[in-house]
């Protein structure tokens, strides 16, 4: 078997080392006879595994004591009526910032349940920059803040939290949790959906801030009330048991690394070298400002689009997968997260000097 580089946006690419874990685990789970997808959630063996998970996150992340650590089903979507349900407690407004195709599912969900006040955009540069921050109309009486960390589609990242004054801070981490270090304690609710930086989809990992639960919105769904999800452990219903477990075997392998604020260092790395091949190339360019350029997903065209399409035939001969730009941006696109290794990110700037040398 020879296994690709993949520089899918999502699902994305595992740590092999978790893939082989997984594997050796999969029909025996550590001597129980079965494996961890057979398991009752009740049981002793997957309760370890759920307890051990939280352990390891927490301590990856530095997560204060008042803050829940829940593992919900329905991903970074679910959150984002999920958000305004539990936070608003009476109030009606609710301030949002649009940085791209996230941003705006986000603001549309949210303006089912109250007014949203528009605080920034940058949709007017087509969402290739992070609006300045003493630009932001923020109102002080809205509940709560919201902004997303890093967006897939456009490649544009925040480099740091933003200073919202008292206003609780939500934030959509879902392209780049555990990618760099953060305060926990800047925020009031920070959600990943767990397919990008986590390992699989089909669950989402939500810490919230413990003042803010039990104040759900009257004739909301049991399970939309994050009281729910943490008084019973994030077993309110069954879990997605199997989702949980590799995401906890991430979390493993994030610390044997040597934790988030080595994997930044790595991503750091991956991220100004691929950014140095497109900036030195006149074949390749880059159209984010450059301050707000993301990590994580690393878009980039090339000089004569019609040869995009012989650009990823070439690069999938050369067993780089999933780089073509979404459907709305066109173009080519680097998804690098943690598990993404420096060996691929070579490969790919080898492989574009290479046909740059070759076509242009």
């Amino acid at each position: 078997m020879s296994r690709v580089f993949n520089f899918s946006a999502g699902p994305a690419t595992v740590p092999l080392p978790v893939l082989e874990k997984a594997q050796r685990e999969m029909l025996d789970w550590q001597g129980s006879g079965m494996s961890v997808m057979e398991m009752s959630h009740r049981g002793k063996d997957f309760i370890s595994i759920a307890e051990k998970a939280e352990s390891d996150v927490r301590e990856l992340m530095n997560v204060p004591a008042n803050y829940k650590v829940l593992f919900l089903q329905g991903g970074a979507t679910t959150q984002f009526s999920m958000v305004p349900m539990n936070l608003l407690n009476g109030n009606n407004k609710a301030c949002y910032v649009n940085t791209g195709a996230w941003s705006k599912k986000a603001i549309k969900e949210a303006k089912i349940h109250c007014d949203v006040t528009l605080s920034a955009s940058s949709e007017d540069d087509n969402f290739m920059s992070i609006p300045a921050l003493d630009s932001w109309n923020i109102d002080q009486d809205a509940a709560y803040l919201h902004y997303t960390s890093n967006e897939t589609i456009g490649g544009v990242e925040f480099q740091d939290a933003p200073d919202v004054g008292g206003l609780d801070l939500v934030v959509d981490m879902s392209s780049n949790i555990l990618s760099r270090e953060i305060d926990v304690s800047k925020f009031a609710v920070i959600y990943a959906g767990g397919q990008k930086n986590m390992g699989p989809s089909g669950i989402a990992l939500t810490i919230v801030r413990e003042d803010l639960i039990g104040n759900v919105q009257a004739g909301s769904p049991s399970m939309m009330d994050y009281k729910n999800h943490a008084d019973a452990g994030s077993m309110f219903n069954t879990p997605a048991t199997y989702s949980w477990y590799l995401m906890g075997l991430v979390f493993e392998w994030l610390k044997e690394q040597g934790g988030v604020a080595a994997i930044e260092a790595r991503n750091i790395r991956k991220a100004e070298k691929l950014y140095a091949a497109i900036d030195s190339s006149s074949f390749y360019a880059n159209p984010v400002e450059v301050a707000s350029r993301s990590r994580m997903n690393v878009t980039f065209t090339l000089a004569n689009a019609d040869l995009d399409s012989l650009f990823l035939s070439e690069a999938k001969a050369a067993g780089l997968e999933t780089l073509k730009g979404h459907r709305s941006v066109g173009g080519m696109r680097a998804s690098i997260y943690n598990a993404m290794s420096e060996e691929g990110v070579d490969a790919l700037i080898s492989m574009m000097a290479e046909f740059e040398r070759t076509k242009a």
